[in-house]
């Protein structure tokens, strides 16, 4: 029988391994991970994924238990193609490799409807994507869905969803190399308990993820002072995959130097923690102000939807001095917060006065914090009415750094402030495939029985990200990796 190896037991790996056995083959995954830790990234996640829509009729076939009532009580509004399209030029600096971004956003819904027909559940991201306004939910930022149980519920569900299709997973399974010659990839090698040996495959998809929990990795592409940021997720992605492509002539392509990296609790661990999550995330900065060590604002928190800003801001903190910001907000704001400031392992002060507050961040310059805040409570237009759900042009004039949306002033009581960091999602360079997933070489030709899926996929992002889009990306491009290896494998082409 025709034999599929898959590297890796993240979302992308999974939906790769599913789609390989519907061709018919016989699939092995393997998780360098033990199964408490098995899943990769995609554990770690909050489980949102980004996909076209034209309406509430796309969103009630992916979601059949919306009511009549979550329906009239909600603006789902639309995300079109063209939006998503528009979304991934306008990020990513128009770098987005055409090609693999036709297939990213087109097959995005398919590539949804697919994984609920065979047993994943979604929901509305109802407590942090859209704000009651009115009497009324309305969604922003072209984000919508979250997988049911967020990540762990995502890797759970794949997981039955695989020992349903007769799939083996081996944990505690590390692939080190690829067993290849000039015909092309003949299989893996692999070390478990302790001894390696050679599993022969027809095809191996690798879905081994990114090298953000690599240092020196970091260090070498990213550049000087990542080696100082927090890895949010599984300290198992150092780069294996990349690695064992590489050393037979893969293509590297992509943005080596760039990742997503986001606000991060600035004591959390080196690495992610399951049993706090993606709690350490701290993304409701549009309704405050950050200061640095200096007492300064250093961006614009309102620049854009936080969707469309996270993944970059955790950049601009670890350019900061000792690499870490405050984040400020009034009580005016406190209830749109995300839950994730509610967690109890944050850093957080509380001040009935700004005085009192700037003299307590610790690390800062507690007058020039003073000056900034006073500076920045005179500058907010505050005839311009405040909307959490647009961009609603309440800005800041006459400051050096502007805030462009959302500039609420200072002035309610309690104030808080939360220390945040640089945390590494993933890195952005990869290798280069083909439309049907194939690996290519560096002379641009197909690899044999060599894809690839998930972050390893190089040339999608660049600089920035759109939220929820990696969990899509892995599914569809694993989805199509799958199907390439699986019909590969039976046919032997």
């Amino acid at each position: 029988m025709a034999e599929v190896v898959v590297v890796g037991a993240g979302n992308a790996a999974f939906a790769a391994a599913v789609s390989a056995a519907e061709q018919g083959a016989r699939v092995t995954v393997l998780e360098r991970a033990p199964e408490p830790l098995s899943g990769g990234n995609t554990r770690f996640t909050a489980g949102a994924m980004r996909f076209a829509y034209d309406g509430v009729d796309d969103l009630r076939r992916l979601m059949p238990d919306l009511t009549d009532q979550e329906v009239a009580a909600t603006d789902f509004g639309a995300y079109t193609e063209s939006q998503f399209f528009e979304d991934m030029g306008r990020i990513t600096e128009h770098r987005t490799d055409p090609d693999l971004c036709e297939l990213l956003v087109t097959r995005s819904q398919p590539t949804m409807l697919w994984m609920a027909e065979r047993g994943h559940r979604f929901a509305p991201i109802w407590g942090r994507q859209a704000f009651k306004v009115d009497g009324r939910f309305k969604f922003w930022g072209g984000l919508t869905v979250e997988a049911v149980g967020g990540g762990p519920g995502l890797v759970a569900a794949w997981t039955k969803i695989a020992q349903a299709a007769g799939i083996e997973v081996l944990y505690g399974a590390r692939a080190v190399s690829l067993v290849a010659d000039d015909a092309g990839v003949r299989g893996v090698r692999v070390k478990q308990d302790g001894r390696t040996r050679e599993m022969a495959a027809d095809a191996v998809v690798l879905a081994a993820g990114g090298f953000q929990a690599n240092t020196e990795w970091r260090t070498r592409y990213l550049g000087a002072g990542w080696d100082l940021a927090k890895v949010r997720g599984t300290r198992f992605n150092t780069g294996d995959g990349l690695r064992m492509a590489l050393d037979i002539g893969a293509m590297p392509t992509g943005q080596w130097s760039g990742c997503h990296a986001v606000g991060w609790e600035r004591n959390a661990p080196e690495f992610g923690d399951l049993a706090v999550g993606d709690g350490f995330q701290k993304h409701s900065y549009p309704f405050g102000v950050m200061l640095n060590a200096r007492g300064e604002r250093f961006l614009d928190e309102g620049a854009d939807f936080r969707n469309y800003t996270y993944a970059r801001y955790g950049r601009e903190i670890l350019k900061q001095p000792l690499q870490f910001a405050w984040q400020v907000f009034d009580a005016k704001v406190r209830h749109l917060l995300r839950d994730e400031y509610r967690i109890k392992q944050v850093t957080r002060v509380t001040a009935q006065t700004l005085e009192e507050l700037a003299g307590k961040l610790e690390d800062v310059d507690a007058a020039a914090a003073l000056a900034t805040l006073t500076a920045y409570n005179a500058a907010v237009r505050t005839d311009i009415p405040f909307d959490p759900n647009v961009k609603d042009g309440r800005r800041t004039e006459g400051l050096a750094i502007p805030k462009s949306n959302w500039a609420n002033t200072l002035d309610e009581p309690p104030f808080e402030a939360y220390a945040v960091t640089c945390g590494v999602t993933f890195t952005f360079g990869g290798v280069r495939i083909d439309t049907a997933g194939q690996v290519l070489d560096v002379d641009l030709a197909p690899i044999g029985g060599l894809y690839a899926a998930g972050e390893m996929v190089g040339g999608l992002f660049y600089e920035n990200y759109p939220g929820g889009t990696g969990l899509t990306a892995g599914a569809v491009f694993g989805r199509i990796a799958g199907a390439s290896a699986g019909a590969a494998a039976i046919t032997g082409l």
